[in-house]
């Protein structure tokens, strides 16, 4: 049986704590660098509850991550690909504070077109 993306999610925010630095990461240090309660945490792993995704955007700034790491990989299309490579293009001489936000703004845009939780649960 195939895994759902809510089982998928789950997952992934279990293994990017599990192995954040040398020791990873406790989910009481998570929740409180979070401001969420510790329960929560544990339901988003377990999948009991969906994080939306602005809790998704903050697990992976407080995981050093991309928000596209709690997703599966999706291979890109070839007339897509030509747009994103155009865009790659037009990034090319951007600052790098610049290209960190635009590569932000593109990770939540993707990460929101693939993620539609059902109602908005947490802590």
């Amino acid at each position: 049986m195939a895994e759902s993306i809510r089982e998928y999610v789950a997952r992934r925010i279990r293994e990017l704590r599990s192995g954040y630095g040398k020791t990873g990461l406790s989910q009481e240090a998570l929740a409180k660098e979070l401001g969420v309660a510790t329960n929560t945490i544990s339901r988003w792993e377990t999948g009991t509850y969906e994080p939306t995704l602005d809790d998704l955007e903050k697990l992976a700034r407080a995981l050093g991550a991309s928000i596209l790491d709690f997703f599966p990989k999706v291979e890109r299309e070839d007339e897509r690909g030509q747009k994103v490579d155009a865009l790659l293009r037009a990034a090319r001489n951007l600052h790098d504070a610049d290209l960190d936000e635009l590569r932000k703004y593109a990770e939540f845009r993707r990460a929101r077109s693939m993620y539609k939780p059902k109602s908005r649960r947490s802590g």
